[in-house]
């Protein structure tokens, strides 16, 4: 019994994490004894259906197959809610199976296999919830084998066109591709830009320009990916583009951040060796994050391995993002030192103010992309976790935006005349401790 509840408990808790599951799922269960085994998470509306198909079934029956109750195997539909009361149910033994459960939704129950090793179901549900589809097994030692695939989906109430992104997450193509055509306008303007300010462009303006393109592109490739899925279940070769420029985005921006905090080719055209170990840890965890990512995105929440890869990305994210915050401490902290010594107070004071407002504002965009979107996805309601990632895109525009704008190509005249008032000015503030960090 006790074994049982740790498996339910921990069903229970995986069930919280984000969900981004949709497309027709096929998985392979080899000689699995556990209680419970659960499968997909979708939002269905009131049009909602299960196509389950399982095949390949064979029992690896126990020492007493004359005890053998096969109406305690099968497959049922329940949401996180029920799901709780079914815990309670069993832990006050009102029941000891969840298939027992008068509040779980029955799919189907292996009693009614006979001598068949396969089996074909439609499940029509018309309470709009969301919910996971699980497999229990409820006879003790009993090993199950079988290949099920899973395809749920919605009915548009206009045509009756099937939609197998869950409710919530139909409208994600729209969006995505709504923002692709943003950053590819942002790519045009900051090509004009170059090309108007081409006198004084630095190589790290190049690196921007690539950093939106491969944006865009990703944005692109992940509004086809997901808009394949709606239609036909399946990405059809959308995800790979998806996860290669993806990896390739990811990796460039946080380079970009790390170069653009060394004051990289616009104050010194040179990285110092403190800076380049930063870039040479900040890359390779980056591979590993976008190589647990594909495994998290294409496992889903109940796939083996599932919580072990989520955990190393996690790890990997956060030190990333630690990582790229020393090279802008640095340079605050060479710029107040040059301040004392070269005279050139004001010049030195708009250049720390500078970066001080770049470090606040990375420490925003990450705080903000990678805990406040992720509470969004965990506290709303299924209907509207495109909300999540409209947030995380906006926040993600802002700070390109910022970017662009704080770091653009100027022409920076070294005959520019500062008053003895200015001069004095700028010299006492940076005498305080404002720029400490």
């Amino acid at each position: 019994m006790l074994r049982s509840i740790s498996v339910l408990l921990f069903f229970f808790i995986v069930s919280f994490y984000p969900c981004s599951l949709a497309e027709i799922r096929y998985s392979d269960v080899r000689s699995d004894d556990h209680p419970i085994i659960p499968f997909d998470e979708f939002g269905f509306t009131h049009r909602g259906r299960l196509e389950l198909n399982v095949s390949k079934i064979s029992l690896g029956v126990p020492n007493s197959p004359a005890n053998l109750d096969l109406s305690k195997v099968g497959f049922f539909l329940c949401t996180r809610d029920t799901w709780m009361h079914v815990l309670e149910q069993i832990e006050d033994a009102e029941i000891t199976c969840a298939l027992q459960s008068d509040i779980v939704k029955v799919v189907y129950t292996f009693d009614k296999l006979g001598d068949n090793s396969s089996f074909d179901t439609l499940f029509v549900e018309t309470d709009a919830d969301q919910y996971s589809l699980v497999f229990a097994n409820c006879c003790p030692q009993l090993k199950v084998t079988m290949s099920v695939r899973s395809a749920m989906y919605n009915l548009d109430a206009k045509s009756g066109n099937r939609d197998f992104l869950s409710a919530g997450k139909a409208i994600l193509p729209r969006i995505y591709f709504l923002f692709s055509l943003v950053y590819f306008s942002l790519a045009i303007f900051w090509i004009f830009v170059l090309y108007k300010k081409r006198l004084t462009i630095h190589a790290i303006h190049f690196f921007m320009l690539a950093v939106i393109l491969l944006k865009a592109l990703n944005l692109l490739c992940e509004a086809e990916d997901k808009s394949y899925i709606k239609r036909t279940g399946s990405a059809h070769g959308w995800d790979v583009l998806f996860y290669i420029f993806s990896f390739l985005k990811g990796i460039m921006l946080f380079t970009l951040i790390v170069l653009i905090g060394t004051g990289w080719s616009f104050l010194k055209p040179y990285l110092q060796d403190k800076e380049k170990k930063v870039l040479m840890i900040v890359i390779p965890l980056q591979v590993v994050a976008n190589i647990a990512q594909v495994v998290i995105d294409e496992n889903g929440p109940y796939g083996e391995e599932w919580v072990t890869w989520k955990q190393v990305f996690l790890l990997v994210d956060v030190i990333c993002c630690c990582a790229v915050l020393f090279p802008i401490v640095w340079s605050i902290k060479n710029l107040r030192e040059a301040a004392k010594s070269d005279g050139k107070a004001a010049v030195n004071l708009m250049k720390l103010t500078l970066f001080r407002q770049y470090y606040v504002v990375v420490i925003c965009y990450i705080y903000f992309t990678r805990v406040v979107v992720y509470a969004l996805e965990t506290i709303t309601s299924y209907r509207y976790l495109w909300t999540s990632v409209v947030a995380g895109e906006v926040a993600t525009l802002a700070f390109y935006l910022f970017t662009g704008y704080k770091f653009k190509p100027e022409v920076h005249n070294p005959y520019f005349v500062i008053d003895d008032e200015e001069e004095e000015a700028a010299a006492e503030a940076l005498k305080n401790d404002e720029f400490e960090l």
